[in-house]
């Protein structure tokens, strides 16, 4: 499965198809959904990293439960916009992820998502133990949000 720039990924998707975020971390998986209309990214759940076929099935429940198309993954570029190590293990794990599910995948910069998600988090008051439960589901709400502005525009 290749992975699309965001104009080439809309022509794979089926009309009314949600997309799944996602936020590969080295010990979780931030994950959202869409709306239908492609419109609103929401924190669906997080997942604990384990091998690429305990991960895939579990996406795959979750593709099949909720109508999913395709699949947005997180690119964590490094502060020159370039593809360094992190960066390239998310490349790679989203091939994967992507040959795993048979869904199509599209990249987008995360730059920073988790740690705006954080500060946003301890700006608001929520306490360390609580951020740790949400910041990778609202980081890939983040993440997915990015994605449907970018294909509207």
């Amino acid at each position: 499965m290749a992975l699309y720039n965001l104009p080439e990924f809309l022509t794979h998707i089926a009309p009314g198809a949600r997309l799944l975020g996602l936020d590969p971390g080295s010990k979780r998986i931030g994950v959202a959904l869409s709306d239908v209309n492609r419109s609103v990214a929401s924190p669906y759940t997080t997942l604990t990293r384990a091998r690429m076929k305990q991960n895939a099935a579990e996406l795959a429940a979750i593709v099949a439960r909720e109508g999913v198309g395709g699949l947005i993954v997180g690119l964590p570029l490094d502060d020159g916009q370039k593809l360094g190590p992190r960066a390239q293990a998310a490349r790679d794990w989203a091939h994967g992820i992507g040959e795993a599910t048979g869904l199509p995948v599209a990249m987008v910069d995360e730059s920073y998502s988790t740690a705006e998600t954080h500060e946003r988090l301890i700006s608001a008051g929520v306490s360390r133990a609580r951020r740790a439960e949400i910041v990778d589901k609202l980081a890939a709400a983040e993440i997915l949000q990015r994605a449907l502005d970018q294909m509207r525009a």
